[in-house]
């Protein structure tokens, strides 16, 4: 059984469909995103509806930060950030559909080759007992890592497979990042013009299409006056 499993989306359905149409994946296999599939993008509608509407059980994610936000501001947790306000007009009359999607998604999903999780990983705390803030990923999780550990996070990670990550461009040149075979990072900053990257399981080969623009730049140019 395979899998492609799909960075950081954020509203960049062409470069998804771009990307699928690159690596060719059958109906026998199995598409996970790793998380942050709305949000700051052009077309967060149409990515949402792939893998919400999806006619497949193949076709799945993982929640994200990004996802988390839209569910701490519709529970009243948060007040709601700019990116969230345009998502949830352009997903309109369906977005209490949504709200109700994004909270059955995995924090985790645990594949026979590999760990799938959005963001960090805390060393000596199984996957089940990792904090939201950390797996989920927020600027809090990330600091308390930081303030903990002397090291980053993915040196420390103990789990007993490879993990696959998104949240963060880790090779900060917008290439896939690997850490001695253990942790893969496959968010390549497609909604800041970098690319979009998949990941092929068991082969751990890795795929990616180019941005067609810097679409985070057009959002702020439209939607924002100082960033979000």
């Amino acid at each position: 059984m395979r899998y492609f499993i799909i960075g950081d989306i954020h509203g960049c359905y062409e470069e998804l469909e771009a990307l699928l149409d690159k690596a060719g994946p059958t109906h026998d296999d199995h598409i996970i995103a790793i998380g942050d599939i709305v949000n700051r993008g052009p077309h967060n509608r149409r990515a949402f509806d792939f893998f919400r509407h999806a006619r497949t059980p193949n076709i799945r994610a993982v929640m994200g930060n990004h996802e988390r936000k839209h569910l701490r501001a519709y529970h009243g947790e948060i007040a709601p950030p700019v990116s969230v306000l345009v998502t949830r007009w352009q997903l309109g009359s369906g977005y209490y559909d949504a709200i109700h999607w994004m909270e059955s998604l995995p924090r985790f999903i645990d594949l026979p080759d590999a760990l799938l999780v959005h963001a960090y990983f805390e060393p000596g705390v199984p996957v089940e007992q990792q904090e939201d803030r950390i797996i989920v990923g927020s600027m809090g999780g990330e600091q308390y890592l930081e303030r903990s550990y002397r090291r980053p996070w993915y040196e420390l990670y103990d789990g007993e497979k490879p993990l696959i990550v998104g949240h963060r461009d880790w090779s900060g040149e917008r290439r896939p990042f690997v850490y001695k075979k253990r942790v893969y990072g496959i968010d390549t900053r497609c909604v800041y013009g970098g690319s979009l990257t998949g990941l092929w399981l068991p082969e751990f080969e890795f795929v990616s299409v180019p941005a067609q623009r810097d679409h985070y730049a057009a959002f702020r140019e439209r939607y924002l006056e100082e960033g979000e």
